[in-house]
């Protein structure tokens, strides 16, 4: 048995096998072939974040596999009442095949992981958002960057950490842009720099946007103020300025740039409107592989 809290526990090879996976099963979805890999399993999806992408995806997934969802906000279980995150973990886990976490601390996840009998997925915390990331490389294979330079602008927070996992995983060439504030956490730039040296990836770290991008086939960012941040809007939106992508920022990429972002997106603050529309068809199927890259891991997780 094993789980997926974060990229760091995977090989290279582990997740492009996840994503070949994924690719796959796309493939027979877009012809209306629904093959029953997972008939009849019982995916649990935990949610003590609200979310819209990771919901919609995994339940549709679960569905096309042939198996079953089901949705258990903190509000209706015990979880949310003060049970031991071990307690419910161990009951879940006996009644269920598969279980999905969208949560807060990752160390919350880990607990539940430790203590579960079956496969866990991190469907977000505060420090991870692996499942995005399969979809992300997923997206830059079916548009041609999979050995891309790639771009990340914005806050140091969990997606910079995930992308950063990845590139140092897979022998990618990453460059980040954040203020100095917001940088990523010194124990995820230690890690991927041990990853670095096995892989040969290149992970750049800059204050300045536009060094990142000049010339990057791939440009990606997310939002700066993200669930439970609300209060220090105000002061992101001036720390962060200067980080806006726009026109002028993407004309320093090639011409060709693939443009990525996990949604949802703040028109005016992490991307422009205009922007954001000129590549809604990239950031719009990026969106959709959440779905068969998760429906790759599944599969995989419990074969």
């Amino acid at each position: 048995m094993k789980h997926f809290l974060s990229l760091k526990d995977y090989s290279k090879e582990e997740i492009l096998e996840i994503i070949e996976l994924g690719l796959q099963i796309k493939k027979e979805t877009k012809n209306k072939i629904f093959k029953p890999y997972l008939k009849n399993v019982n995916l649990g999806m935990i949610f003590e974040k609200s979310s819209t992408r990771t919901r919609v995806s995994f339940e549709t997934g679960i569905n096309q596999l042939g198996g079953n969802g089901l949705f258990l906000s903190s509000k209706d279980i015990q979880l949310g009442r003060g049970e031991p995150i071990k307690d419910t973990a161990r009951v879940i886990s006996r009644m269920v095949d598969l279980i999905m976490i969208r949560t807060f601390g990752q160390d919350r996840l880990e607990e539940f992981a430790k203590y579960s009998k079956v496969p866990v997925i991190n469907g977000l915390t505060d420090k991870y958002h692996p499942v995005q990331l399969l979809a992300d490389y997923m997206t830059m294979i079916e548009f041609n960057k999979q050995n891309g330079v790639c771009a990340y602008v914005g806050d140091g927070n969990n997606m910079t950490h995930s992308w950063m996992i990845l590139a140092s995983k897979l022998g990618l060439e990453l460059r980040i842009a954040t203020p100095d504030e917001y940088k990523p956490e010194a124990d995820v730039l230690d890690m991927c720099e041990e990853f670095s040296k096995k892989s040969g990836a290149k992970i750049i770290y800059t204050n300045d946007p536009k060094v990142a991008i000049k010339d990057a086939d791939v440009v990606t960012t997310d939002t700066w103020i993200s669930m439970g941040q609300e209060e220090e809007k105000e002061k992101r939106i001036k720390d962060f300025a200067g980080y806006t992508i726009d026109d002028e920022m993407m004309k320093l990429a090639k011409d060709d740039a693939l443009f990525l972002h996990c949604l949802p997106a703040y028109r005016g603050y992490e991307v422009t409107e205009e922007v954001f529309e000129a590549h809604a068809d990239e950031i719009f199927t990026e969106a959709e592989n959440r779905l068969h890259a998760q429906k790759g891991l599944m599969v995989w997780l419990m074969n």
